[in-house]
């Protein structure tokens, strides 16, 4: 419950943000609701997503920090209203912003919708009903992220100061092009990362999963509370507590 209400909460509350930064900020606390999510299905498709949604976030989410920094050093200033028309003057920018964006959006062939697709399939697996509220996540996701750009690279120029922008420089696109470039590659090819993350996944979700109930008696008549406990085998040199089941 608390990681759909944090997608919502999040995405709501970023929608309303006059402040670049604080927009992104705000998206970050949406998208890591689905991480929450997946981890609360616990199966492994669900844990995998959270695994590879938080990947994806940290490519599409630093690029986004990034470039709204790029902005804030030319201008001095990160207020959405202080922008427009930017896509006549840094047209480079404009196009890794919005290759980013949709990245961080969630759009096919990008890494954002891999890891939101596999949370949302666990999910669904575990309980449909809270798919359905996260689904609504990721349609306000695109509102607000999609009325950034929009305010931001398209129409007029509407400020003077804006007319005269430098474009991305050549150290700028040292570090934004390895991050479109992963974002494409995650999106296009995740096997590259879901597949060597699958036994480990797997390993702890069936280690949760296959925890047995164990009843403890405190002494007190019709006192009985039970708890999960991960099995494992012991290894020389560990020390373990073994909880055994009381009868009753």
């Amino acid at each position: 419950m608390l990681a759909v209400i944090g997608i919502v909460y999040g995405a709501l509350v970023a929608m309303v943000q006059p402040d670049m930064k604080k927009l992104v900020a705000y998206s970050s606390v949406s998208h890591l609701g689905f991480v929450v999510l997946g981890i609360c299905a616990m199966n492994v498709i669900g844990v995998q997503g959270a695994v590879y949604q938080m990947l994806a976030h940290g490519i599409s989410t630093g690029g986004l920090f990034y470039m709204v920094g790029m902005l804030s050093d030319r201008r001095h200033t990160r207020a959405i209203s202080e922008y427009g028309g930017l896509k006549g003057v840094v047209p480079r920018m404009t196009a890794a912003f919005v290759i980013i964006t949709l990245a961080s959006i969630g759009m096919p062939g990008l890494n954002g919708f891999i890891g939101e697709f596999l949370i949302m399939l666990g999910a669904f697996r575990w309980n449909s009903n809270y798919v359905v509220v996260a689904g609504l996540g990721v349609i306000l996701s695109a509102v607000y992220m999609l009325w950034m750009v929009q305010r931001v690279y398209y129409g007029k120029v509407t400020k003077s100061e804006n007319a005269h922008l430098q474009d991305v420089t050549v150290r700028e696109w040292a570090g934004l092009a390895p991050l479109c470039v992963m974002a494409l590659v995650m999106g296009i090819v995740p096997t590259l990362f879901t597949k060597p993350m699958e036994p480990a996944v797997r390993r702890m979700v069936e280690r949760v999963q296959g925890g047995q109930p164990v009843q403890v008696n405190n002494g007190m008549q019709n006192s009985k509370f039970k708890m999960q406990t991960a099995t494992a085998l012991p290894k020389r040199g560990d020390i373990s507590l073994a909880a055994r089941e009381v009868p009753r």
